[in-house]
């Protein structure tokens, strides 16, 4: 009778092998090459065991070996319209931890010139021997006879939620959340408010600044300033200095977290106190509101669940799988994050 094969104890530094995550997962190396392929009809409770085995293995798939087998990269090319400091990291965090848990590597590529300039050079950058797909985060084209994503040499997705100067567009851009922060604040007792915008060149700064005014005026409540800032903590100091201090306002609207540190720290060196004497709110959930004094109330936008997102539709695309991922809306990404920059409105003096 043959003996039954015992595994071998690994060696130390040799990478962990796809064998080896069965073994810890209890399934077989078939089951874990499904996962590998984001494969949708997998168990959750198998799904749960094999992404726990492969985190504690450290297991990366061996992209050289699977290339000579499947005559494919592995690699997935994402897009961006030029160089800049507005890099989108934690979009590309999820969309580059999406990618890995599949087998793949995400290269970003950076297209100088506008969309139409861009879409004339993917064909020769990006052919199917240095690239298995696209992911592309801004237009590709202008025009009604500009390139379609049929016609590119693999496949592609064009998520362009970035315009050329990577600002936000589309879902980022939606700022319908902001209503239901200043329902919150009018139901605390609060009625006259001031906003802070963005740099108007932004469509986000825009709609931002429309549903304020909008939702001011369905509510009944008093706008006793709009102050047109540019993103910056300098334009949130200003606007608390020369305008918010002593106009009466008690809620301020800061349209983004960094306005908003510029407000709370101006009003602080002036003796105001926030949220005794003024609320605040801002957007973006920058991590350093989490630390600041007052905690920052923010509204938080998911831009990981959008990059994973992304790729999992262009996953879905190379496996030739007919079912799409359902869009990313404005309400699956933006939620309202509630702390201590934020109260009732302060009591009227005698």
């Amino acid at each position: 009778m043959a003996k039954e094969s015992l595994p071998r104890p690994r060696t130390a530094g040799r990478p962990p092998t796809i064998h080896e995550v069965a073994r810890l997962a209890g399934v077989s190396h078939q089951t874990v090459s499904r996962f590998l392929r984001d494969d949708p009809t997998m168990r959750p409770d198998t799904t749960r065991r094999v992404a726990r085995a492969v985190a504690e293995l450290g297991y990366r798939p061996n992209l050289a070996a699977r290339t000579m087998r499947t005559r494919r990269s592995n690699r997935i090319a994402v897009i961006l319209p030029r160089s800049t400091e507005r890099m989108p990291t934690r979009m590309l965090s999820g969309a580059a931890a999406a990618a890995h848990e599949a087998g793949y590597r995400l290269d970003v590529v950076s297209l100088e010139g506008d969309a139409a300039e861009r879409a004339a050079h993917l064909e020769s950058l990006l052919q199917p021997e240095s690239t298995d797909g696209i992911l592309s985060f801004t237009s590709l084209g202008t025009n009604a006879g500009d390139p379609a994503p049929s016609d590119f040499p693999v496949p592609i997705v064009i998520d362009g939620v970035y315009d050329d100067q990577m600002r936000s567009l589309g879902v980022f851009a939606d700022a319908s959340m902001a209503a239901d922060m200043l329902r919150h604040l009018a139901d605390l007792g609060h009625r006259r408010f001031i906003h802070v915008t963005g740099h108007p060149d932004w469509a986000s700064a825009r709609d931002r600044r429309a549903v304020y005014e909008a939702t001011i005026a369905e509510l009944g409540l008093e706008s006793v300033a709009v102050v047109e800032g540019d993103w910056s903590t300098k334009s949130g100091w200003d606007a608390a200095t020369r305008v918010i201090a002593g106009s009466g306002a008690t809620a301020v609207f800061a349209a983004s977290d960094h306005v908003a540190f510029g407000v709370i720290l101006g009003l602080q060196s002036l003796g105001i106190q926030v949220p005794r004497d003024v609320s605040v709110f801002g957007w973006d959930d920058d991590e350093v509101g989490r630390y600041f004094r007052p905690r920052l109330t923010t509204i938080s936008v998911d831009r990981e669940r959008q990059g994973r997102q992304a790729v999992r539709q262009l996953l879905a695309l190379l496996r030739g799988e007919s079912l799409q991922v359902r869009p990313v809306g404005a309400a699956d990404l933006n939620r309202i994050i509630l702390r201590d920059s934020t109260g009732p409105a302060p009591r009227p003096t005698a």
